[in-house]
């Protein structure tokens, strides 16, 4: 009895931002426990297959690259609350979409990398015929080249996020004290990260989505090229449905090559966060759901793609 008062009486004394971080905690342990669970499963039930996924998974965690960007990303989003962007009160908002924004980014690097090293180097250098060799089939490989292809992204978004909804957390803060409003209270601050934390699932099926087509781009081309045909990607996939809009005042064929485009790339704009941001509201489980249907659907496309350039791909 004695223990828990203390424990309340501290959690009484800490800052604000501070008391709701248990609820981050254990969302990033339980994130991190799904995905051992999910990885223990794997190895019970295709053990060929989760041998190649550590493998992938481990030679995307060794890259330099990957803790590179880690270093900035946690750089960046620990400097953010300082940041003011004269925004008249609202810099929380634009601290949420920078963040975000900036997580996915970087997650979506490494995924690109991990998948070009690891599938057009390895068929590059003859090392894809080996693992075929084990024996392990065409569909398990790409399988399981994507699922090593994302362990590093998805461990970067559980680390990177779980700073970030600090950040949130500090900023509420913080920018009550710089605008004098009264001081909020941790409720105040647990909103906020109740309210940011729907953003981190979208992007991260924003990830899975890009990182299957750069799998199945990898199949053919290295490096470079697969940057460049992503980053087009993602460019398009954000503007499309304004581009589709603009079109449809234009002439019968921009906007028969507008609905085409829109039809063919991803529509990435759903898995974008800033309206909802703009707006403060917060995001429905419904949508969370459909835009979760839509990022497998698409993924699933893509992997199907991967497994097709592949089949044809002459590894000898």
């Amino acid at each position: 009895m004695e223990l828990m008062v203390q424990q309340a009486l501290l959690m009484a004394v800490w800052p604000a931002w501070i008391r709701p971080l248990w609820v981050v905690g254990l969302g990033m342990l339980a994130v991190l426990a799904a995905g051992a669970l999910l990885a223990g499963v794997l190895r019970l039930a295709a053990p060929r297959l989760a041998a190649v996924v550590e493998v992938t998974a481990k030679e995307g965690l060794l890259q330099p690259l990957f803790w590179v960007l880690l270093t900035i990303g946690a750089f960046f989003l620990m400097l953010s609350p300082f940041i003011s962007y004269n925004t008249l009160g609202e810099d929380i908002k634009m601290l949420k979409d920078g963040g975000l924004t900036m997580i996915m980014l970087l997650a979506v690097i490494v995924a690109v990398w991990s998948a070009s090293y690891s599938v057009a180097e390895e068929i590059e250098g003859r090392i894809a015929v080996t693992v075929l060799s084990k024996p392990i089939g065409r569909l398990e490989f790409v399988v399981s080249k994507f699922l090593g292809v994302l362990a590093p992204s998805a461990l970067m978004f559980v680390l990177l996020g779980g700073l970030f909804l600090a950040t949130v957390s500090y900023k509420t803060v913080y920018e009550a004290r710089e605008t004098s409003s009264p001081d909020p209270t941790a409720a105040d601050c647990l909103q906020q990260i109740v309210e940011t934390a729907p953003g981190l699932a979208l992007g991260m099926m924003e990830v899975v989505v890009l990182a299957a087509i750069a799998l199945a781009i990898s199949t053919r081309l290295p490096l470079i090229p697969n940057l460049m045909i992503c980053a087009s990607i993602y460019a398009l996939g954000h503007l499309m449905p304004t581009l589709v809009h603009v079109a449809s005042q234009q002439q019968a064929l921009p906007y028969f090559m507008a609905q085409l485009f829109a039809a063919v790339l991803p529509m990435l704009d759903y898995f974008s966060m800033y309206t909802a941001i703009s707006a403060s509201r917060p995001i429905p489980l419904d949508y969370l759901a459909w835009a979760a249907l839509y990022s497998a659907l698409y993924t699933s496309l893509a992997l199907l793609l991967a497994l097709l350039l592949f089949e044809d791909r002459d590894l000898a």
